[in-house]
């Protein structure tokens, strides 16, 4: 009896696939409309959007007539959307972040995430994307934690009667830091299927301890949201690429080989002063960096996950910086 012939090896990951998007929290000021436009100009197939007091601010007046007009607009541009819920004092004007599900009275917090739970829904959103926050000094780990997994419960339960995917993400210095602390939340909550993880690629070289396409095979199973920023390690400040220490066509190619098909969005949020120049450099350089991902993977064996890639510089750690 003649052998089969041996099937064909699966094509290798294609980086240039990867869907790209940028944070409306590098636009903070643009009009939405106009951010809107200037991303989608740029070639951007969606965009991270921020709920803030001056992009689509879930507790003003006519919430239902401005999300349809965000929604018309985005259709128009055609960009997807994922919405993102951390605008710093649109909750409390002197406290930034405040409350979170981790203080005394988190009710405000619970409701913005309750409205950003309603705006993904009605806006087709491919995930809402949330954190822990910082433990307030005075509230002990334990009862910080009780009250997380108390929130996340309500959060989980308002996205599953709307539909709506969540991504919890990890944040340095905020009580669910890394993975291993997603991890530890998402068993605590009963493994909800749509509870996933925000994975910001910056964060992964900030303070994980494996490489950063690592991180990425870590998740894959979970992964829902990506933000995308370059950074140093041990230092928590989103900066452009190609200024920290992060190798990216390896993690763009792991991303791919992952499987993963949702928005890689630039989480640049201290570069609003250059939003248009920053946004067109970033684009330029994740598009070179993908081709490069998809030129080498053509080169690696059929066999291997991940190419050989140069080892990222590993520099005396620092406390990360809250940002």
């Amino acid at each position: 009896m003649t052998a089969p012939a041996p099937r064909p090896a699966p094509p290798a990951a294609d980086a240039t696939t990867l869907r790209l998007g940028y944070g409306t929290n590098g636009f903070a000021n643009h009009r939405l409309d106009d951010a809107l436009a200037v991303i989608a100009d740029l070639g951007y197939d969606g965009v991270a959007l921020t709920l803030d007091h001056d992009h689509l601010d879930p507790f003003a007046p006519g919430l239902t007539r401005r999300i349809a007009a965000v929604g018309r607009r985005l259709s128009e541009l055609g960009l997807a959307v994922v919405i993102e819920t951390g605008a710093r004092y649109l909750l409390d004007p002197w406290h930034k972040h405040a409350p979170t599900l981790l203080h005394d009275d988190p009710t405000r917090r619970i409701e913005f995430l309750r409205r950003a739970v309603r705006i993904g829904a009605d806006l087709g959103a491919e995930a809402v994307s949330f954190w822990a926050g910082v433990r307030p000094e005075a509230v002990s780990a334990q009862c910080a934690w009780d009250r997380l997994v108390a929130g996340c419960a309500t959060v989980v339960d308002a996205a599953d009667s709307a539909g709506v995917t969540l991504g919890f993400e990890p944040e340095p210095g905020m009580l669910v830091e890394d993975i291993a602390d997603w991890r530890r939340l998402h068993t605590a909550l009963g493994a909800p299927a749509r509870l996933g993880i925000t994975l910001d690629i910056g964060h992964c070289r900030c303070l994980e301890p494996w490489p950063v396409p690592q991180c990425v095979a870590e998740v894959a199973d979970h992964l829902v949201n990506v933000q995308i920023d370059d950074m140093r390690r041990g230092v928590h400040e989103h900066l452009e690429f190609g200024v920290g220490e992060i190798d990216f066509p390896p993690v763009l190619a792991a991303l791919a080989q992952a499987g993963y098909r949702g928005l890689v969005a630039v989480e640049l949020p201290r570069d609003s002063h250059a939003a248009p120049a920053v946004a067109a450099r970033s684009i330029e350089f994740l598009r070179a960096a993908a081709a490069t991902a998809t030129e080498t993977a053509t080169d690696c064996h059929p066999a291997s996950t991940l190419c050989s890639a140069p080892a990222e510089a590993t520099p005396a750690t620092e406390a990360p910086a809250h940002m």
